[in-house]
């Protein structure tokens, strides 16, 4: 392996990367993943990971470089497969094509196959070279990483605050925090995350579509509720939306038996799906994160209140914050983690912070989440 990169190794990698950014939100349970070719300074085929059980983006670049893949460079976001599943291995392609070199980004981390790709190239003569721009890679498919590892979806909660930390004034309206443009922006973050995820209390209180209509040609995520009662009205937007994705309603034994019955039949077919679990009240959250990572579902969005965030947190379900607080002063509102309750400061949860700027008047503040 070389870190012995010059600048236009780096341009080529920037450009794969931003190929697979692409097909953000359209490619789970699989990664996103962009590669470029070049033969003689020149761009020959380029191609990216467009949505699961599809060509990789290996194939894409190489069917459209042709004959100029012989003996020219590959730059890819991700450890070229050296394993069947739905589609051959693109480390077989990449051999028969007769390429000179690859340069990899970040190894694939699934346990079971990282490291097989790049030795069956290097098995084949191929130069292999990785870690250019990797913290980059890594940061794209975060998602991906963790659901191949942990068996656990990635969850982002997304708050909009004053600038004193309420969500709302005290008579429960929020309408509206956050700008125009801050949130025109959540609908661009909902269209990227495969799940988009509320408490029962949202949709009593809001009433929301959970949909991302104002992207043009958007895909919405699936929306899952969180009730574990089953007390959201039938006529809820979140249950009538025209929305091609499912709305998941997950529940306990608490829910009433009619109510069940009542929303199978309103809303037949695969539009709704409650899963009830066998719980007195509460939802298990940790199984619930457990059952959406096996549906292939990567990452989820959390636009809950403060209770159910607060909760998450506290079961260290949440790996990244981003608020974005307005100037603003609401008093006595609720906060957006009432329901995080700690003792003592030293208890205070820590965030990594990677990301402040503006948003049309706004100040967006995004950092992981210290679970050491």
């Amino acid at each position: 392996m070389n870190n012995c990169f010059t600048s236009e190794d780096r341009e080529y990698m920037e450009r794969a990367l931003n190929l697979s950014l692409l097909a953000a939100g359209r490619t789970s349970p699989n990664p996103l993943v962009g590669c470029v070719i070049v033969r003689d300074g020149q761009i020959v085929g380029e191609g990216y990971h467009q949505k699961a059980g599809t060509p990789h983006a290996e194939v894409h670049a190489l069917n459209a470089a042709g004959i100029k893949a012989k003996d020219a460079d590959v730059y890819v976001t991700l450890e070229p497969c050296s394993h069947f599943g739905r589609t051959p291995p693109c480390a077989d392609a990449l051999i028969a094509n007769e390429v000179r070199r690859v340069v990899i980004a970040m190894s694939d981390p699934n346990p079971l196959v990282s490291g097989q790709g790049i030795k069956k190239l290097q098995a084949a003569g191929i130069i292999v070279e990785s870690g250019l721009l990797s913290d980059q890679a890594r940061r794209i498919n975060e998602a991906f990483s963790k659901a191949i590892t942990e068996k656990m979806p990635f969850v982002l909660y997304k708050a909009a605050t004053t600038l004193d930390g309420k969500t709302a004034v005290s008579t429960g309206d929020s309408k509206w925090i956050t700008s125009p443009e801050a949130r025109h922006y959540v609908h661009e973050l909902r269209n990227i995350y495969d799940v988009i995820m509320v408490g029962s209390p949202t949709v009593l209180q809001d009433d929301p579509q959970l949909t991302c209509r104002d992207i043009p040609e958007s895909r919405d995520p699936v929306r899952l509720v969180v009730d574990g009662t089953l007390s959201l009205p039938i006529a809820a937007k979140v249950l009538n939306s025209t929305s091609a994705s499912p709305c998941i309603i997950a529940t306990t034994l608490a829910a009433a038996d009619a109510k069940i019955q009542q929303l199978k039949e309103t809303y037949p077919g695969d539009r709704l799906e409650i899963w009830q679990y066998p719980t007195a009240r509460h939802v298990p959250l940790s199984d619930l994160m457990r059952d959406i990572a096996a549906r292939g579902l990567n990452s989820i969005l959390l636009e809950s209140g403060g209770i159910l965030a607060g909760k998450m947190l506290e079961l260290k379900l949440i790996d990244k914050v981003e608020f974005i607080i307005a100037p603003l002063l609401a008093g006595s509102g609720p906060s957006p983690l009432s329901g995080l309750h700690l003792s003592k400061m030293t208890d205070a949860i820590r965030i990594n912070p990677i990301e402040f700027n503006e948003i049309g008047g706004n100040y967006r503040f995004t950092g992981y989440i210290n679970k050491g």
